[in-house]
């Protein structure tokens, strides 16, 4: 009887005791949308319409040639946004003579800084009428002031870059291929020919972890004031002798 009232006791301790509270794991911050930095090596200037920063993308085989994407500290992959957009050489004279046609296939590539491809995008428009200009651009020969180069077309292009992709990318171009009023083709490849813009540079990411401060050094103990030296020999207190 007393076995069983203990194993019932038991029992009966086991069930109200309470289970360990679970910990909820932390949440991960939240995506952040930022305006790229860009270091541009070939700037086509700021939109009369839209007020974009367009930034030529010149062809090339070195990273460091292309237009430079700060990727801020971040945790996890990073996604890369920009507009794409063709460019065309405008004139009132081709558009009234009905020769302006002009068919373009811009080919671009992002990638690492140690020369990593990691995706590549394509923007294809056509030019006939002024209405096809994307944007005009300020600080040029033309009427009012404009340059002859202007932005026409426009793609949105979306790349996912890796976690370890580190603080900067590259958007470097591979080849133009345009077609004209009077079908010729003519294609570019050679480096260092602009043969595409790009404009609305955005990266969207999560924040990095603050990094850990160290914690602070304790103060060296104080070391103990040295005792003085007792002197082996002894010290007579008696009087001399007579």
């Amino acid at each position: 009887m007393c076995v069983l009232i203990l194993s019932v006791a038991v029992a009966a301790a086991a069930q109200t005791r309470k289970a360990p509270a679970r910990k909820t794991p932390a949440k991960p911050p939240a995506l952040t949308r930022l305006q790229a930095e860009l270091e541009c090596p070939s700037e086509l200037g700021h939109g009369v319409k839209t007020g974009r920063r367009f930034c030529d993308v010149l062809t090339g085989r070195e990273p460091a040639g292309g237009v430079i994407v700060k990727i801020p500290p971040h945790r996890g992959s990073v996604r890369l946004s920009f507009e794409l957009h063709n460019r065309h050489t405008y004139s009132e004279e081709l558009i009234k003579a009905k020769t302006a046609f002009r068919d373009y296939t811009a080919t671009i590539g992002v990638l690492t800084m140690d020369n990593t491809l990691i995706d590549r995008a394509v923007i294809q428009s056509q030019f006939r009428t002024a209405a096809d200009v994307f944007d005009r651009l300020p600080g040029g020969a033309g009427a009012g002031g404009l340059k002859a180069v202007a932005p026409t077309g426009s793609e949105f292009i979306t790349i996912e870059l890796p976690e370890d992709v580190g603080d900067q990318v590259s958007v470097l171009g591979e080849r133009l291929r345009v077609v004209r009023a009077d079908g010729a083709v003519d294609t570019f490849i050679a480096p260092g020919r602009p043969i595409a813009a790009i404009s609305n540079v955005m990266v969207e990411f999560r924040p990095a972890p603050a990094p850990r401060k160290p914690a602070p050094k304790k103060p060296a103990p104080k070391k103990a004031a040295a005792q003085p030296s007792v002197s082996s020999s002894r010290i007579s207190l008696a009087g001399p002798t007579r």
